[in-house]
């Protein structure tokens, strides 16, 4: 199994920002029906965040409410929990990290140690050594398992790497967004033997075939430029090959897609440990999710050939929003 800051998680892991940031969340009893069904089904590496909803039902809270139902479940389950955002945007000075990491203990209540803790994007006005030597504290005290990174850069992860021990690094990878296998992010990361957490690995949904027209398009995801009415149908040329291949091999678009990205941890220069870490709402769908498809090199080919021919129209984010920090 792969291992994260010493921990065996399973091969996929879950992220758990649908279940709380959303207009309309899911109900505690689906939440936690879905949540049982990813840890019965090893999906153990979860992955939140402090402002994954509202102070009265985030990331945080909806796990101690799982975790005083289920405490069996605590010692199996990996938490990453991300912060360093306040009402005035990315904040990761050493006051605000501070914050962070105690509101997210805090709101745990106890029911379960907190294994990494990640700013969601590096601040550009905070030295990287200020942040991750606050980070080192709470581990000094044992209040804090270890640091990840979150939507980060090469030259962040190898600076990280020269100051403290970097024991995850969470940046999007996805056969819709490939860019971390060339931009030198991968590589860093294999570089340092860190593990990469890879969210968004179904594409947002558009590699399941949730997303067909611009009316399935949910609301979160219309400021995407890559979601917008002009680039969606030319988009959706990848998730038809990506059928055609599920098809062909037995299995879903989104079996098909996750494979693919656990896959790339057997190919030279790249980490040794790729989790993927998809985002669902109900039990069906993390069953459907933890099936483990394997597959061989000629069809992992296959696949960078239609790579290789497809480029994907529009930016990750709306431009306000920082990436590779």
């Amino acid at each position: 199994m792969p291992l994260v800051n010493g921990k065996a998680v399973g091969a996929t892991g879950y992220g758990l920002m649908g279940l709380t940031w959303r207009h309309e969340p899911p109900s505690d009893e689906q939440a936690f029906a879905a949540m049982r069904a990813a840890v019965e089904n090893g999906m153990t590496l979860w992955n939140g965040g402090e402002f994954y909803g509202p102070p009265e039902r985030n990331s945080m809270t909806l796990v101690a409410r799982y975790f005083a139902r289920h405490p069996e479940d605590a010692d199996k389950v990996v938490l990453c929990v991300k912060g360093g955002v306040s009402h005035k945007g990315i904040d990761c000075s050493p006051e605000a990290v501070r914050s962070s990491l105690d509101n997210i203990l805090k709101q745990l209540d106890g029911r379960k140690k907190l294994d990494l803790f990640e700013c969601a994007r590096r601040d550009p006005k905070v030295p990287l050594a200020d942040t991750l030597g606050v980070m080192q504290e709470y581990i000094d005290r044992g209040l804090l398992g270890g640091i990840s990174l979150s939507e980060v850069s090469a030259a962040t992860i190898h600076e990280a790497a020269a100051l403290a021990k970097i024991d995850a690094v969470e940046v999007e990878l996805s056969l819709f967004s490939p860019d971390v296998l060339t931009n030198g992010i991968a590589a860093a990361c294999a570089e340092h033997d860190i593990p990469l957490v890879a969210y968004s690995p179904l594409g947002h949904g558009i590699l399941t075939g949730a997303i067909q027209t611009p009316a399935t398009i949910p609301a979160h995801l219309s400021p995407f430029p890559r979601f917008s009415p002009a680039n969606l149908p030319h988009n959706l040329t990848l998730y038809n090959f990506i059928h055609a291949l599920a098809q062909k091999k037995g299995c879903t678009p989104a079996q098909l897609a996750l494979a693919w990205t656990r896959c790339l941890a057997r190919r030279p220069g790249m980490p040794a440990v790729i989790v993927p870490i998809p985002g669902c709402t109900t039990a069906e769908r993390v069953v459907e999710n933890a099936v483990e498809v394997e597959l061989t090199d000629a069809e992992m080919e296959e696949i960078d050939w239609i790579l290789g021919r497809f480029e994907v129209k529009g930016l990750r984010y709306p431009e306000h929003v920082p990436v590779n920090t």
